[in-house]
């Protein structure tokens, strides 16, 4: 299915916050999972 806003404003809202603080250089695929590495 596709993601709702919601669910990519939620990413978005936590790679802003002091919880991804130690979060570095990455990328984060908002997919639900449709791509598995």
């Amino acid at each position: 299915r596709l993601g709702d806003p919601e669910e990519l404003a939620a990413t978005l809202i936590w790679l802003v916050s002091d919880a991804s603080s130690y979060v570095t250089g990455i990328t984060v695929p908002v997919d639900g999972g449709l791509v598995m590495p």
